[in-house]
């Protein structure tokens, strides 16, 4: 499938909790229904996964699921998601991660049965191609791991499949550290996109097999690590905004391959696949700080379907356990959107406007997620055909839009960040429209030591 058009025809469609094409599992769970569902998100505290380290392993994420299930309980919480990010150790060895797989469906399938709380599971794989001994990025052991776990933890229970692919991030590590949107535009347009429709129709493959969803890809290795550089002042925030909307391209071969969703958490590009697509969308902010830190803490939840707190350790705090006192938190933001959805479309669209206004002047991250900039960029993105251009148009028109919504007073760019923009506009101007010549330009441009074109086809 290409898209061409928005699935939207107005911001104020856009919205969280209701999509236009909401994903309904087997046990009647609706995502971008109506309402919007908490995705907790775990991991272990700092330990040796081994052979012998597993029945360790599995009693933390037993232990961990157990309680988190026996909280929704208390707190009379009707439908969540968890999310495992298998670790690379369970990833490398795959029987592993669908050990633990099994494990925490088979929790939630108690739970359900016995109190009628509705639960899902996403399996994240973690991309272990970003090895060196990796000589291509669609074949090989660490390619077969991953097919391999995909399979096992849809059979296991697991219902949804997402991935943080790396397609052209060994690029794109050089392209930020040097802020170079020639090196970005390569490894988001021509790269990335190259590798997600080989990934994509894979999983998509595995899905159709299993009864699965396939749920979505997102560009954290890429727009993610801008942002965090961007908070510890390492590259400016103008350039992880324009970085954000360029991903958004990236992401969305996933569904012009088949994915229907929800598209994962810590892809906040998944603002404009649910505008161009229509699909049901997680989201994380505030609640995602015990992850990382980020200047969309509120803006993030406008539009999500599902509100998710990114990962935390399995540890003890006063409160109770880590991702137990993260849950009660996604619980409680859940209850208050829903809140104002029961009072009607005005009292929601109050609440999300004042989610987005709360953050969106403060930050050009944060601005170029506003519903109405969304609509916006989505619509001059969708305007050119293939990805290689539609990159290229993603960040043409977000450093335009950034700039004149700095000279109108609506969003807050430091005076030296200003520059830089023209510098980024001036780089994307001088990129020729051919791609196959672009290409072969960047194959000489790109450091040799980290890039092997012959491990993309090229």
């Amino acid at each position: 499938m290409v898209f061409k058009n928005l699935a939207y025809q107005s911001a104020d469609e856009l919205v969280y909790g209701l999509s236009k094409k909401p994903v309904i599992l087997k046990n009647g769970l609706s995502i971008g229904g109506g309402n919007v569902i908490p995705e907790i998100n775990f991991t272990l505290p700092t330990m040796s996964i081994t052979q012998d380290t597993m029945p360790q392993v599995l009693e933390q994420y037993r232990g961990l699921m157990e309680d988190i299930c026996k909280r929704a309980v208390d707190l009379y919480v009707p439908e969540f998601v968890a999310e495992i990010e298998v670790l690379p150790p369970m990833t490398f060895n795959p029987q592993w991660g669908i050990e633990v797989t099994k494990v925490v469906r088979d929790i939630m399938y108690h739970y359900e049965n016995k109190y009628g709380i509705k639960g899902a599971v996403r399996i994240t794989p973690v991309d272990i191609r970003e090895d060196r001994a990796t000589t291509h990025m669609w074949s090989g052991q660490n390619w077969d791991n991953i097919m391999t776990l995909f399979e096992g933890a849809a059979k296991a229970g697991a219902e949804l499949l997402a991935i943080e692919s790396i397609g052209g991030k060994e690029v794109h590590d050089d392209a930020t550290m040097f802020a170079d949107m020639r090196q970005a535009v390569f490894a988001l347009g021509v790269l990335g996109c190259k590798d997600m429709k080989k990934l994509w129709r894979a999983i998509d493959d595995i899905a159709r097999k299993t009864g699965a969803v396939t749920a979505g890809d997102t560009a954290c290795g890429f727009a993610n690590t801008a942002m965090v550089l961007a908070d510890r002042k390492f590259v400016t925030k103008s350039y992880a905004a324009v970085i954000r909307v360029m991903t958004a391209v990236r992401s969305l071969v996933a569904y012009e391959e088949g994915a229907r969703g929800p598209h994962k958490d810590c892809g906040y590009e998944g603002v404009y696949v649910k505008a161009i697509t229509g699909t049901p969308i997680s989201m994380e902010g505030k609640t995602a700080a015990c992850a990382h830190l980020s200047p969309v803490g509120n803006i993030a939840a406008a539009m999500a379907d599902l509100w998710s707190n990114e990962a935390i350790q399995n540890i003890k705090l006063l409160g109770g356990m880590a991702p137990t006192v993260s849950f009660e938190q996604l619980v409680y933001d859940c209850r208050l959107m829903n809140e104002a959805t029961k009072r009607g479309d005005a009292t929601r669209l109050l609440m999300r406007d004042l989610l987005v206004d709360s953050d969106s002047y403060y930050d050009p991250q944060a601005y170029v997620l506003r519903p109405d900039v969304v609509m916006d960029l989505s619509k001059e993105i969708l305007s050119v055909d293939g990805h290689f251009n539609r990159v290229k148009k993603a960040a043409e028109v977000t450093i335009q839009t950034l700039k004149d919504a700095h000279k109108a007073g609506k969003v807050l760019i430091e005076e030296r960040e200003l520059s830089i923009l023209d510098t980024l506009g001036e780089q994307v101007a001088g990129i020729i429209n051919d791609e196959a010549a672009f290409i072969e330009e960047m194959k000489d441009e790109c450091d040799p030591v980290k890039f092997d074109p012959k491990k993309y086809d090229l």
